[in-house]
């Protein structure tokens, strides 16, 4: 038996609902108030994100928790950095795949948009085949030097060392060192993405969880045949949240906890009363179920500030702030989800 929290609130309610214990990997877990909140927190931001892209002012929510606070969406692919790649990065511009290797690449190290449209502004279409590193270089450092954040803060991209003084210098040598290796073909021969990520972790600076972001950003393109059910890296966060929904039990076991919650989704919703129609149909796929034990950790230190994760962290500090403009919400074509046109 555990109390969960009624959906939108943030505040404990005495009734309760069974769940009992869980056996993931052979090893029985027995989840903390925080797993049905996992479940609630899904519903409440999905219909955020609903809400935004019907339009109006909002509030988009009754919960005080979500009004005030910034959480990324239940589906990494409608965040807005991950719409900028995918329509204006991965499906624009040549199609060869070294391109869309090349371009995907260069946008996630650094992972900002306003860094690609600095790039783009000033060099025109960006391609491998007409790369300078020169004239990168002095792209990125005149704006660097003006003070401009060429990096965004959603997680650490480490640089390699690679005789360069300077961060993004060495960032692009190592994409130049990839690109001669071969990186692009080898991934995309790679039998599994498990077998794609691999062929990332094996350059310098790219740890487990980065090579992981990378290869399921390469994988939104038309070229890459695998399924985001295939294979998941827990990041920090994820294990945080982890932690906060199954207790110290649950660790060692983080990438089969992910996946039981992708397998059980659709049990766990219905056990609540939720209704939980996915992303125009599409089910929370491995990474979502991660990206979400990121959220939950955050939204538990304002929700559940009694359960503790293994950072210790006690506060949220992104506040929410609404954007203005369109929502954009267009997918890799081979989902099957886009809207008609």
């Amino acid at each position: 038996m555990v109390m969960v929290l009624q959906e939108g609130s943030g505040q404990e309610l005495l009734e309760r609902v069974p769940v009992g214990t869980i056996c993931v990997a052979g090893r029985t877990l027995e989840p903390t108030p925080v797993f049905d909140t996992y479940w609630r927190f899904a519903v409440a931001r999905q219909k955020v994100y609903e809400a935004r892209l019907a339009g109006g002012a909002g509030p988009f929510t009754d919960d005080p928790i979500l009004q005030k606070y910034r959480f990324t969406n239940c589906y990494r692919a409608a965040d807005r950095v991950s719409q900028d790649l995918i329509g204006s990065v991965i499906y624009r511009g040549d199609q060869e795949w070294e391109e869309v290797f090349f371009r995907t690449l260069l946008f996630k190290i650094f992972n900002k948009s306003s860094t690609w449209r600095l790039l783009e502004d000033a060099l025109g279409e960006v391609r491998w085949d007409a790369y300078d590193y020169r004239a990168f270089d002095q792209v990125l450092s005149q704006a660097f030097a003006a003070g401009q954040r060429l990096y965004s803060a959603a997680y650490i991209v480490p640089p390699p060392h690679l005789g360069e003084l300077r961060k993004h210098q060495n960032h692009l040598r190592l994409l130049e060192m990839m690109m001669r290796q071969q990186a692009p073909r080898r991934v995309l021969s790679a039998p599994t993405l498990q077998g794609a990520y691999q062929v990332l972790l094996d350059f310098p600076a790219i740890g487990p969880f980065l090579a992981y972001q990378f290869v399921i950003d390469l994988n939104y393109a038309a070229q890459m045949p695998f399924s985001e059910a295939d294979f998941v890296v827990p990041g920090p966060g994820a294990r945080d949240g982890i932690r906060k929904c199954f207790g110290a039990r649950a660790d060692g076991l983080e990438a089969e906890v992910i996946r039981y919650m992708a397998d059980t989704q659709d049990e766990h919703f219905a056990r609540l009363g939720l209704g939980f129609a996915g992303l125009r149909g599409r089910r929370l796929q491995l990474i979502d179920c991660q990206n979400l034990f990121c959220e939950v950790d955050k939204y538990a230190r304002v929700a559940h500030p009694h359960i503790a994760g293994i950072s210790g962290r006690s506060r949220i500090k992104q506040s929410y702030r609404q954007q203005a403009g369109p929502v954009p919400a267009w997918f890799p074509p081979k989902w099957r989800i886009n809207s008609p046109a």
